[in-house]
């Protein structure tokens, strides 16, 4: 059985959570907490496997929470649900070894499906609204990698924000237009943008960007 504890100071959207996961015949819900002190102690004195951990508690902060937790229940694998999109504060979360990052949006699939990965220990799994809103195939992962882009392609990025074509990018950045495009190619597939303007978009509410003056 898969153990879980849910932390999230919203009664209802804690209680209708809870009911969701107890019918799972191979995951109980073990406790709830409303806060982060509470948690810890939960935590402590029930040793969860899975940890579902709203990132917005009020009188507590985020990462605050991951330290207790980890302290009180190390083998714990903590779980990040959220009505944010910033990958800057994923980044931090990840390097705070949090298990995934969900996006109140994701499906109730979505969610079981990461539940069991995080036991299962695999790879850090993301979900943000703009993705295809399906659950993982079992045996699959969804690493924070496969969203995240590399320095080169924030460059990319930067560059198409600022209304520069192809070619322009290329001798910007001091590689080929075929890289250029290589790079849009990965970018489009990470964020899942269908244009150019959709992809600054994306990576701006994602805060990947700094918003830019319209071109």
């Amino acid at each position: 059985m898969i153990t879980v504890l849910v932390i999230d100071d919203h009664n209802m959207l804690r209680g209708a959570l809870c009911e969701i996961l107890d019918l799972e015949s191979d995951i109980i819900v073990v406790g709830q907490a409303a806060d982060g002190r509470t948690g810890a102690e939960c935590a402590g004195r029930l040793h969860p496997k899975v940890v579902i951990l709203d990132v917005e508690i009020p009188g507590s902060d985020v990462v605050q929470n991951l330290l207790a937790l980890r302290e009180v229940s190390p083998a714990s694998r903590v779980l990040i649900v959220s009505m944010h999109q910033d990958m800057t504060l994923i980044r931090d979360l990840v390097e705070y070894g949090i298990a995934g990052y969900l996006h109140k949006s994701a499906k109730r699939e979505t969610l079981l499906s990461a539940i069991r990965a995080a036991d299962a220990g695999g790879e850090v799994v993301v979900y943000m609204s703009w993705q295809e809103d399906k659950a993982p195939c079992e045996g699959e992962r969804d690493p924070l990698s496969d969203h995240m882009l590399t320095d080169r392609e924030l460059e990319v990025v930067e560059q198409v924000a600022s209304a520069l074509s192809n070619r322009q990018i290329a001798v910007a950045l001091g590689i080929t237009e075929g890289t250029v495009k290589r790079h849009l190619r990965n970018i489009f597939r990470k964020l899942g943008a269908v244009s150019r303007l959709d992809m600054v978009n994306r990576a701006t509410a994602a805060k990947l960007i700094a918003p830019h003056p319209q071109q």
